[in-house]
């Protein structure tokens, strides 16, 4: 299954998924495990606790948003792929994160919360088939296809990968 094209996500969308150099959603998934086993975890708990400015978020802060979103994403793409018609709500990123409680939690546990949710991606995106990964349905009011979801996910994580090591390391 090749990667989505526009007109099958919303637009916002459009700068993960072209952050992902694999045509194949599972390739792309599990091609980050290097960057989840070895990036994360070797960045110190001292520096895991530092933000890049005023009113930014910590670099704890900033991996427990992607595993939120990745959640997220996931359960749309869980929706979607067993045919919801309703459409799923929004979140607001700095609300979630600022109820996160992640600057309370050691670095150790938020990487090895990201490692086991992105295991847990790979699994669902193993279950579906390639009719499955072009159902659709409304996120946001914004139709989104099951397979955009999944490369969304992994374009997030190379967005803040980026924006890590450009403006935290």
């Amino acid at each position: 299954m090749l990667k989505p094209i526009q007109g099958t996500y919303p637009s916002y969308l459009d700068n993960y998924i072209h952050l992902v150099a694999e045509n194949d959603v599972l390739s792309a998934l599990k091609a980050q495990e290097p960057i989840i086993q070895n990036f994360f975890k070797n960045i110190s708990d001292t520096q895991s606790n530092i933000a890049y400015a005023e009113g930014k978020w910590t670099i704890k802060e900033l991996l427990q948003h992607c595993i939120d979103t990745e959640r997220i994403f996931c359960y749309r793409a869980l929706c979607f792929a067993r045919k919801e018609s309703a459409s799923l709500p929004g979140f607001n990123e700095n609300d979630y994160t600022f109820t996160s409680n992640a600057n309370k939690r050691t670095w150790k546990e938020i990487c090895k919360e990201m490692a086991i949710v992105r295991n847990s991606t790979v699994c669902l995106f193993e279950s579906f088939s390639n009719e499955t990964l072009i159902q659709s349905g409304l996120a946001n009011n914004s139709p989104v296809t099951v397979i955009a979801i999944g490369f969304s996910c992994v374009g997030h994580l190379y967005h803040h990968k980026k924006i890590i090591e450009e403006r935290y390391l």
